[in-house]
């Protein structure tokens, strides 16, 4: 179902590695038992790759691989999730969603291991401003929320929002994507000028204070393949580096530059984080850039078809390896590769890591693609590696899931 156009799932690249799935996705077959997956028997399925890949494990647990109920899909069509319809086998059933408001879970009495979960009802509601979030938790309304950029400084030293106050990290980076074929950004000397001018430090200190890391480099902590800064790979912040990068490139002081927009998806976060690279790029490189944000929706648009010079984007892990991180975001023909740039050596290495065995040699593989993208090229600018910033009600024990996909199931209410 994954693999099938009709579907049109926006993840069926991750299946890619199995052997017709790429050819069924683009209408090249039509027959989709081509597909290279066997039930073997009621337990076991069998996946032929297109190559040897050390990464599959971890796609074969993502959700694009799980079963799902085709009886209910054939009978309901695209209303096979609704509550009424929706086939489950976890520890909570949906019984209601009121689709942009609210959904609510409730114990699932058949599941195996019932008696293990505790929390009889999951209440979840969908809001669009963090700072109503804020509000209805602080009136308790809420149990637990995401903390705002604007709320951080009152949260850290309230002395009750403070102890119900929790930092973990999640596999996400926060970056700045140049337009490589857009001047001046088609020049690797002002991109490296612009990402040795982000003092993303005092972005982290005195902006997000969520105890973010600093990121020189893509995949972030907890991948398989990520470079840690003690191998210096990446360029950070140094002014004086800055300015001479830009002056090698001719533009002393800023001097002859054209017109440079940096755009960002419409949130006040990203407006804040904006504001503060926006300065950094005045104060070090003497250069001003102009700001603008629009909708997400409209937003994608504009990046696929006119991107700016300069543009924020995020990643985040669908499996926990490099290939999903420098591979399906930045080869040459992949099409998450907003930032129009294309190396031979970079796709090479990438696709040698890609098809590697041996974990060692990944990990150097990696090393040098991280290398070639954010130091030599400064093909983007790498910010931040995120993490979850949420304060919880202290009745509530609850887990921080670094990918996301919480189990509720192992939560519980002491009060």
């Amino acid at each position: 179902r994954t693999c099938d156009p009709a579907t049109a799932s926006d993840y069926a690249y991750v299946l890619y590695i199995i052997k017709g799935a790429k050819e069924v996705n683009t209408g090249e077959i039509t027959d989709l038992s081509h597909i290279g997956v066997k039930a073997i028997d009621d337990y076991t399925i069998q996946f032929a790759l297109n190559h040897p890949a050390g990464y599959f494990p971890a796609i074969a647990g993502m959700w694009v691989v799980r079963p799902v109920p085709r009886w209910t899909i054939e009978k309901y069509g695209e209303k096979w999730t609704e509550p009424e319809n929706i086939v489950t086998n976890g520890p909570y059933l949906l019984t209601k969603w009121a689709h942009e408001d609210e959904l609510i879970m409730e114990k699932n009495p058949d599941y195996p291991e019932a008696d293990k979960v505790q929390i009889e009802k999951i209440h979840c509601v969908m809001i669009v401003e963090a700072s109503t979030a804020m509000a209805m938790y602080e009136d308790g309304k809420l149990d637990s929320v995401g903390v705002p950029l604007d709320d951080m400084d009152r949260v850290k030293t309230d002395p009750v929002l403070s102890k119900e106050l929790t930092i973990a990290p999640y596999l996400c980076t926060y970056y700045y994507g140049f337009n490589n074929s857009k001047p001046p950004m088609d020049n690797p000397l002002v991109r490296k000028a612009f990402s040795a001018a982000i003092d993303r430090q005092s972005l982290i200190d005195y902006i997000t204070k969520g105890n973010q890391i600093p990121a020189t480099t893509f995949a972030c902590p907890g991948i398989f393949g990520h470079v840690p800064p003690s191998e210096g790979i990446g360029i950070g912040f140094d002014p004086e580096a800055a300015r001479k990068y830009l002056a090698d490139a001719g533009y002393p002081g800023g001097k002859g530059l054209p017109e440079i927009t940096l755009m960002f998806n419409t949130s006040e976060g990203h407006r804040k984080i904006a504001q503060a690279i926006q300065q950094m790029w005045k104060e070090h490189l003497g250069v001003e850039v102009n700001l603008t944000n629009q909708e997400w929706k409209v937003y994608l648009k504009t990046l696929s078809e006119d991107a700016p010079q300069i543009f924020r984007l995020g990643w985040c892990a669908d499996y926990p390896d490099a290939n999903n991180w420098v591979y399906e975001v930045f080869h040459s023909t992949d099409s998450d590769n907003r930032i129009q740039w294309h190396n031979a050596e970079f796709d090479r290495v990438v696709e040698e890591a890609a098809r590697e065995s041996d974990p060692a040699k990944r990990l150097e593989l990696y090393k040098r693609a991280e290398q070639i993208l954010c130091e030599e090229e400064a093909a983007m600018a790498p910010i931040y590696f995120y993490t979850i910033v949420n304060i919880t009600k202290p009745y509530l024990q609850r887990t921080f899931a670094p990918m996301g996909g919480e189990h509720i199931r192992d939560w519980r209410i002491t009060k």
